[in-house]
């Protein structure tokens, strides 16, 4: 459970101000931005949208406002995305987004220096971790902490990582999906699989443009995920109309699509994810991989909401599933109960770690 915010009489005490606003916790997903303060819970959910003019390369917009304009914007101005796979793809930018993210949830005092935790996947490289270290402190952080996302969503599931025993969490994000065995507060296996909310809406929109010739956009194909999507049969399927822009004429049409032809375009992404589930247990030590096997996998980031993922998960695994309690928002949970429990925030990126996808 969340702590409450402070009474306004201990917000008064400047000393146990400074304390309480030393610290956040961010979550700097390819599409969402997730901002934890301790004690006051999360505080900032926004889209990783930045806007800018292609011209004179000038920040526009950042956050909600920019993701109005992202694929509806003039020549002029491109909306992109700082992160992808959970990995600084612009720089500058990722660095515009994170002092935006300190002055919204700070305000625009110079003299407030905030300590920055960051979750960054297991397998992230040492040059895509200084490239976030460096891009937060580039943004007026005082320090730049980053943790294994696989952790911080393991603790924000509830999963007991501090004691020995093995843990099996799969963070489905938009970008990336990291999966790890945690014990004694370690990521002991790690490793990133090459399957995402994004790459999902792709295949969608692949298998619409081939087989029915019509364009969508990624929106719309992430809303037929949302609306119809599963990962496995249903006893009764359902249709959806969409529009979208015919390829031969390049006039706007409405067509119909089913529920088991998504499921059709999503089952090798989905075959991904519990191929991977199985190259990690084999890969766990024994007496780990026991404990997994009593204790299942727990599914935490937006895309554990797929319907019946977890189902499909048991069915080709022989794993029990289960989705966390606020999953889409485990990650930063994870990263708030750090903060707020004196957790040992030491970075420790194994220093070898499998990172090819599967």
């Amino acid at each position: 459970m969340l702590v409450k915010a402070p009474d306004s009489a201990w917000l008064g005490n400047s000393f146990n101000l400074h304390r309480f606003i030393g610290s956040i916790g961010v979550d700097f997903g390819t599409e969402n931005i997730r901002v934890y303060i301790p004690g006051r819970g999360i505080v900032l959910r926004e889209p990783s949208v930045v806007a800018i003019n292609i011209v004179d390369k000038s920040v526009l917009a950042i956050g909600e406002s920019a993701k109005e304009m992202y694929g509806r914007a003039p020549s002029s101005i491109l909306a992109i995305r700082p992160i992808v796979d959970g990995a600084i793809a612009d720089y500058t930018h990722a660095s515009k987004m994170f002092q935006y993210i300190i002055h919204k949830v700070l305000g625009i005092n110079r003299f407030l220096k905030p300590k920055v935790v960051i979750a960054m996947p297991s397998c992230s490289t040492s040059v895509q971790r200084r490239a976030m270290r460096q891009a937060a402190l580039a943004a007026g952080a005082k320090a730049a902490i980053l943790v294994e996302t696989a952790k911080a969503a393991a603790l924000g599931g509830a999963l007991p990582i501090a004691v020995a025993g093995g843990n099996f969490v799969l963070d489905l994000g938009a970008g990336v999906c990291d999966a790890a065995i945690v014990s004694c507060n370690a990521v002991v296996v790690g490793k990133a699989i090459g399957a995402s909310g994004q790459k999902l809406d792709e295949a969608i929109a692949r298998h619409i443009r081939n087989l029915r010739g019509i364009l969508i956009s990624s929106e719309t194909a992430e809303e037929i995920k949302r609306a119809i999507g599963g990962a496995a049969p249903r006893p009764r399927e359902t249709r959806r109309e969409t529009r979208g822009l015919s390829c031969g004429s390049g006039q706007a049409e409405t067509i119909e699509v089913r529920s088991d032809e998504i499921r059709s375009a999503m089952s090798p992404l989905i075959n991904m994810i519990t191929r991977g589930i199985t190259t990690i247990l084999e890969s766990t030590p024994p007496e780990l991989a026991s404990d997994v096997i009593s204790r299942g996998v727990l599914l935490t980031g937006g895309l554990s909401a797929l319907r019946d993922l977890d189902i499909a998960i048991t069915a080709a695994t022989g794993l029990p599933a289960r989705i966390a309690d606020n999953a889409a928002d485990a990650v930063v949970i994870g990263i708030g109960r750090m903060l707020e429990q004196g957790y040992d925030l030491r970075e420790d990126f194994a220093a070898v770690r499998e990172s090819a996808l599967a």
